[in-house]
């Protein structure tokens, strides 16, 4: 079972995020963090901030183990788009646009072992 996280509305181009994911692909998610770390782009933070959201989903919520995960899939996809204008020469004006990214980074790996019993597990379903 695979464990989701998205970051929606990422205020930076889809286009300079998802230079930054095709760096951590595959990767193992200390591996990833490690990487992003010294990436010097503005976008390694928004990525990291995704991998970290979804490593401590697939920690507390899950039950993983923190060594084994691994980032099966990281996509970037178009958000909103924000219309503008710019104001140019002889009064007139030029449109530009405000784009934003949507971050979705799906982590795997091992599960740990449960530490209560079937007793223990009955006894609180009654």
């Amino acid at each position: 079972m695979s464990v989701l996280s998205i970051a929606k509305g990422v205020k930076i181009s889809p286009r300079k995020v998802a230079m930054v994911a095709t760096l951590v692909r595959g990767r193992t998610v200390d591996d990833a963090l490690t990487i992003l770390n010294y990436t010097q782009r503005r976008s390694s933070t928004a990525v990291s901030k995704a991998i970290k959201s979804a490593q401590a989903n697939a920690i507390h919520n899950h039950g993983y183990k923190s060594d084994s995960l691994v980032i099966s899939e990281i996509s970037v996809t178009h958000g909103p788009r924000t219309k503008r204008f710019r104001p140019v020469a002889r009064g007139s004006a030029n449109a530009f646009m405000l784009r934003t990214a949507h971050i979705r980074v799906v982590v795997d790996g091992d599960l740990r072992p449960s530490t209560k019993t079937k007793e223990a597990i009955k006894k609180e379903t009654k």
